[in-house]
């Protein structure tokens, strides 16, 4: 089964949901789509709308 990773189209950072992104205190395993409407890009602070899921 492929693993879903989405891509931040302004810098290329992946939010990889079997991760999460700890340092900001989103859990391993939390969906994309379950992440906060303020999500911010940590590596240029793009929103939620800029990224693009990709399956790999």
């Amino acid at each position: 089964m492929a693993e879903r990773v989405w891509v931040c189209t302004v810098c290329g950072w992946m939010y990889d949901e079997s991760q999460g992104v700890p340092e900001q205190g989103i859990e391993p395993g939390t969906p994309f789509e379950d992440l906060p409407e303020e999500f911010l890009c940590p590596e240029c602070s793009a929103g939620k709308e800029a990224f693009e899921v990709m399956e790999v």
